[in-house]
């Protein structure tokens, strides 16, 4: 048995009997809990999107506004998941696991709205910066810094090294309709070169720079995508009837799921959902402790609409994309950027083709630098080196550049296991801390209800020693 078969069973074991249950029942808690906050406060979440601070805090430090940290948490979620996952969901898992993750979407907004309000509350403030995430609530909240470092190397191993593989591997592999034997090349490496230079340039400007590439490539690309979902859409109206039946179908087809819980619509929708929208797992708090906001709940809320925005919009027009083409995938033969080319080739013809190629590389780039800024995060909460940190950069290059020639099938499952280890530990920590940010919500309520701008003190719900006076 090979590493990576052996990958492939923890993968399985974790993700049929230990994930499922567990974000389920998250998903399900907090949105009793919080009286479906992701769908009762969705306008208010819009409304402080738009939010802008002070360009200039009082330190002579630029802020980053709600919207920039929107836009670095969904450049890391709408990354080649949202593309390649989609087509290796269907490919293996049928069109089923489209619904699966949609309802993964939904349950997910108030998981991710609990995490983003506690890593609000327990940011700290470093040279400037806010800076926070699982890692700090874990050892300021509840006192268990081991738990904090734990989930940080989790989380550096999948986002710098397997995620940004990942990612890397997905741009170098849309190259393949264009170039014969190109696994045979030498081209491979000379990708993974370009990237690597272009992620170090970046990564190096700081997280100023990292907002600004953020916000500028995730809004323009996403737009485009979505446009050509819609225009996919119209031109195949009268396909879609039948789409929505056959997706409906196959989510409930039991008797499939019996035959193979880990391969099922199921299993398999939940976790390409997990991948692509990262609701509950822990990543995207760390963007939201950057922005600089009057009341936690409000980052909490903006960064459900980045959940909605990569799963129910962009994940939904690749599956649209691949269900009315009329071209059939299948796992290990047409699946993830090859599936994807086929399909727009069959929709709208070969500038489809293009057009993936070049979302590939907009959506991936912009995703690598967003898991940077989550690793990096992580890597000055273990130890707050100059040193540490420049030679964590020249491996997060390295990673690139050796993921652009990876192995597609171990890449996966490297990135999955460790998803779904960072997953485990931090669902743990926000069952145990959600008292907290449902003391938060209600604090932001009561403040709206007597017509007053909501502004957070930690002594309000009984929180001390943070940020907030």
């Amino acid at each position: 048995m090979g590493i990576n078969d052996i990958l492939t069973k923890i993968n399985d074991v974790m993700y049929t009997y230990i994930l499922i249950i567990m974000l389920a029942a998250a998903g399900i808690f907090f949105t009793v809990r919080t009286r479906i906050v992701q769908l009762r406060l969705l306008k208010d979440g819009l409304k402080s999107m738009m939010e802008r601070p002070d360009e200039v805090g009082e330190d002579g430090k630029k802020k980053v506004s709600s919207f920039q940290a929107l836009m670095i948490s969904t450049a890391s979620r709408v990354g080649t998941g949202n593309i390649a996952g989609i087509a290796t969901a269907i490919a293996a898992g049928g069109p089923g696991a489209v619904f699966w993750m949609w309802l993964m979407a939904v349950l997910g907004g108030a998981s991710a709205f609990i995490e983003s309000t506690l890593a609000q509350i327990y940011k700290i403030k470093k040279d400037g910066v806010f800076r926070g995430g699982p890692s700090y609530y874990m050892e300021k909240a509840l006192g268990k810094r081991w738990m904090g470092v734990l989930f940080s190397v989790l989380l550096i191993i999948c986002f710098a090294y397997g995620f940004n593989g990942l990612q890397s591997y997905n741009m170098s592999s849309s190259l393949q309709y264009y170039i014969p034997n190109y696994a045979q090349t030498k081209i491979p490496m000379l990708v993974g070169l370009i990237l690597a230079v272009l992620t170090g340039l970046v990564i190096w400007g700081g997280v100023h720079r990292i907002g600004f590439i953020t916000s500028v490539i995730v809004p323009v690309m996403a737009c485009f995508y979505i446009l050509i979902g819609i225009i996919t859409m119209v031109t195949h109206a009268r396909e879609l009837p039948k789409v929505f039946g056959v997706i409906f179908e196959n989510a409930f087809n039991f008797r499939a799921m019996a035959g193979g819980m880990a391969g099922s619509a199921v299993v398999i929708g939940i976790k390409r959902g997990l991948f692509s929208n990262e609701a509950g797992m822990g990543s995207a708090p760390n963007a939201s402790a950057s922005a600089d906001v009057d009341h936690p709940v409000t980052q909490g809320l903006v960064q459900v609409i980045s959940v909605f925005i990569d799963t129910l919009l962009i994940c939904s027009s690749t599956a649209m994309m691949l269900l009315v083409s009329g071209v059939q995938g299948e796992s290990g033969v047409l699946d993830g950027i090859p599936y994807v080319q086929a399909a727009i080739q069959a929709n709208v013809g070969t500038w489809g083709i293009y057009f993936i190629t070049f979302s590939i590389f907009a959506f991936a780039f912009s995703s690598l630098i967003g898991n940077y800024f989550y690793a990096e995060s992580n890597i000055l909460f273990i130890k707050d080196s100059r040193l540490l940190l420049n030679m964590f950069r020249i491996t997060c290059c390295a990673a690139v550049f050796l993921g652009a020639q990876a192995d597609f099938g171990m890449v996966w499952n490297i990135a999955d296991i460790t998803m779904g280890a960072m997953a485990i530990v931090n669902i743990i920590a926000i069952f145990l801390l959600n008292g907290t940010a449902v003391k938060a919500l209600k604090d932001y309520e009561s403040q709206k209800k007597a017509g007053k701008r909501p502004i957070f003190k930690g002594e309000n719900i009984g929180v001390k020693d943070t940020v907030w006076k």
